[in-house]
Formats: C-alpha cells, sequence, structure tokens
C-alpha cells in the first residue's frame, strides 16, 4: 500500500478486513526491522568487548595490571542488562518470544483472512493503479 494511504474501516467488511490484516503484516514488518536492529547492537556490544580485552591485554603488557584487571574481572564478564544477560540472551529472547508469537499470528490471519497471501492491500493498490492507468 503507498505511504500515506488510508485503511481505515470506513468502507465495507472486506475493506476493514483487508486493512486489518495490513496492519498485522506491517506490526510484523516492524518487529523485523526491530530484530535487526538488536542484531546490530548485539554485534556492535561484541565489537566494543573485543576492544576492551585488547585493552586489558596492552594495559597489561605496560605494566597498568590494576587497570588490566579492572577489565577482566569488572568490565568483560558483565552482562548488558545485569550480570548475567548478555546481549544474545535479548536477541534470543525476543526472536523465540515476541517475534516468534507475532510471525505466527501474522501467518495465522493471511490464512484465514486471505487464504495465505502477502501483501493483500498493496496488491489491491497495485491493481487499482492499473485500471486507473488504462481508463
Amino acid at each position: 500500500m503507498a505511504p500515506g494511504h488510508d485503511t481505515s474501516t470506513g468502507g465495507s467488511p472486506e475493506e476493514g478486513t483487508v486493512a486489518a490484516l495490513h496492519e498485522v503484516e506491517l506490526g510484523c514488518e516492524w518487529l523485523q526491522r526491530a530484530n535487526g536492529h538488536l542484531l546490530q547492537f548485539h554485534h556492535a556490544t561484541g565489537h566494543g568487548m573485543d576492544h576492551l580485552a585488547a585493552a586489558e591485554e596492552h594495559l597489561r603488557a605496560a605494566g597498568h595490571t590494576e587497570l588490566a584487571d579492572a577489565i577482566r574481572d569488572g568490565l568483560l564478564p558483565r552482562g548488558v542488562v545485569d550480570d548475567e544477560r548478555w546481549s544474545y540472551d535479548l536477541v534470543e529472547s525476543f526472536q523465540n518470544g515476541l517475534l516468534a508469537d507475532v510471525s505466527a499470528f501474522e501467518r495465522e490471519a493471511r490464512d484465514e483472512l486471505a487464504a495465505g497471501d502477502r501483501h493483500v492491500a498493496e496488491r489491491l493498490q497495485e491493481q487499482r493503479w492499473k485500471e486507473r492507468r488504462d481508463e
């Protein structure tokens, strides 16, 4: 569906169903984007921790044992949310929880409302635009 297109349910029940299905699909797509951002966070966190590990080695080699120990003992083993949960835990929890549930719901809604078809609203928009062109 074109950006800014009205998907309100003010029309027929069929239009309301298409609008609802479109919103479910968009919700799922936005959560997939969130998953991508979460993966980016996970990878960026890993790179940051790799640099801290390298700093520990350099500090230790330069004789700054206390600073090296602070990285080794206080920063590297630490989780990103609390002492126990690392970034991969967040990724897995999101993917196996909300994202999986919404994705399953989206498939169920498509199966029930559109015989499994995806992008029903967009296909209708495409059809209308082509019909208008051909008038």
